[in-house]
């Protein structure tokens, strides 16, 4: 890693954020927490996901949101996830540019995120993948528990593996790799990332991790050393998965750009910008934020 590194940051407050909220977040201020953020420097944003109303209310005014803001006209780029066909027509019908496909590896969680085992939520996702590249729409994809599985525990890199194959076959350009519950260490990390570069050397990796059990920022930093430049985070580190017991916060905008900033490595973001912006996603959840730099009165500006 050198000073002339640049990490690109997919902000997902607004998505896994919210969506393990006790509280839904009123649409207006999402818009203007959305628009604080690109104007704070962030060029991705995860906006929502096209699911259950009912199963995830928080996301139900995903439509809204990615109509308002616009991504024909947004200077960044605005993600949406689907799982299902109807999600995908959906996304297409809000005006969606990029849509991330999501997918288990592992079966226990695949059932209680998808309703089906991980080989019937991939087959679900080709008539998904069919639906967005008629549309010219890109399509990235996350890999869920990638590295440990609430239900079945360590997840086999092979398995992660082999499940990146299939949505690379699916059109995918990107590929996320979360760690969903926060429980992967950076050994563990290591072999999922090894195990997925091995089948496709080619495709751009990023990485999606939860905070759970303190190993984040330990394992961004292994990502980083491995040559990940993507990475998703959520401003204080509030979200989770509603259907993963144990699953806590992300790792947190704050706290990742404080750490990649101190080593000299850019991403563009404003550090002031965010930290005001923290303070609205604070009031707006109701409750104190989890990431370290939210509990201190100030970074001192030799630090920032």
């Amino acid at each position: 890693m050198t000073g002339t590194d640049e990490v690109l940051i997919t902000e997902v407050v607004l998505r896994d954020g919210l969506q393990d909220e006790a509280r839904t977040v009123p649409t207006p201020d999402k818009l203007r927490l959305a628009r604080g953020l690109v104007d704070a420097g962030l060029r991705a944003l995860e906006v929502g996901s096209f699911v259950s109303k009912r199963r995830v209310p928080q996301m139900a005014d995903t439509d809204e949101l990615l109509r308002t803001l616009d991504p024909a006209t947004s200077p960044a780029a605005l993600h949406t996830l689907v799982f299902t066909e109807r999600g995908a027509q959906q996304a297409v019908d809000a005006g969606a540019r990029s849509v991330r496909l999501v997918v288990s590896a592992s079966d226990g969680h695949s059932a209680a995120n998808a309703g089906v085992p991980t080989e019937g939520a991939l087959a679900r996702l080709e008539s998904c993948a069919e639906i967005l590249s008629n549309a010219g729409v890109t399509i990235e994809a996350t890999i869920a528990t990638a590295f440990v599985c609430p239900f079945d525990g360590d997840t086999d890199p092979a398995r992660t593996a082999a499940t990146a194959v299939r949505l690379a076959k699916l059109g995918a350009s990107v590929l996320h790799l979360a760690d969903t519950i926060g429980a992967a260490n950076p050994s563990l990390l290591r072999r999922g990332i090894e195990a997925v570069r091995d089948a496709l050397p080619e495709l751009p990796l990023g990485l999606h991790l939860h905070d759970t059990y303190g190993f984040a920022a330990a394992n961004a930093w292994e990502g980083l050393r491995l040559g990940i430049r993507r990475f998703d985070s959520s401003l204080g580190g509030i979200g989770g998965c509603p259907f993963a017991p144990g699953a806590s916060g992300n790792i947190a905008t704050d706290d990742l750009v404080h750490l990649l900033h101190r080593e000299g490595i850019a991403t563009g973001i404003d550090v002031a910008k965010l930290a005001a912006l923290r303070d609205e996603v604070r009031v707006a959840v109701g409750h104190p934020l989890g990431s370290a730099l939210a509990s201190v009165p100030a970074v001192p500006a030799t630090l920032a």
